[in-house]
């Protein structure tokens, strides 16, 4: 009876166990909702035309996927590709490209991401936490430089702050 009791109890651990562990193969994550990253668009947008910019921005999610693109009338058709690719190398590395930008001067360690493909190192590009989770990047090209650009994605998200800790 002891060696039945044993067995069963070493099933029921090894079931428990395995139950956790299937458990911590699950994540979970925070994500904009598509309306969040509609207004983070439109009040960068904003705020580069109250300075006098016509630019495209970019709204990534976590991994890099674009949520909203939006180009003013007279953003030059580069800066759609460029404001994407800040976005998506904010994301990518979890850092701004402005930081990104210094880090990798010619000569450093990490000047080789400069040449990954897709990456642009160029000031404008800032991740989004909500919570001390990251949730997305914003990317903004067209102003008359990288820190513009920056100034003017800082300032959208400044303008939805306070529905980023939901």
């Amino acid at each position: 009876m002891n060696v039945r009791n044993l067995l069963a109890a070493m099933v029921m651990s090894s079931l428990l166990a395995s139950s956790a562990t299937a458990q911590e193969a699950l994540v979970t994550y925070k994500s904009l909702s598509p309306e969040l990253a509609l207004d983070l668009a439109r009040a960068t947008m904003a705020d580069c035309r109250n300075h006098g910019f016509q630019v495209t921005v970019a709204v990534v999610d976590r991994f890099g996927v674009t949520q909203v693109l939006l180009r003013d009338r007279f953003a030059g058709a580069h800066t759609v590709s460029t404001a994407s690719g800040k976005a998506w190398t904010a994301v990518s590395f979890r850092t701004s490209t402005t930081e990104l930008n210094t880090m990798s001067q010619p000569g450093t360690m990490q000047a080789g991401i400069r040449n990954l493909p897709g990456a642009v190192i160029i000031g404008g590009g800032l991740t989004i936490e909500a919570a001390g989770s990251l949730v997305g990047a914003v990317g903004v090209s067209g102003a008359p430089g990288g820190d513009a650009d920056e100034a003017c994605a800082k300032a959208g998200i400044d303008a939805i702050r306070d529905k980023l800790d939901f």
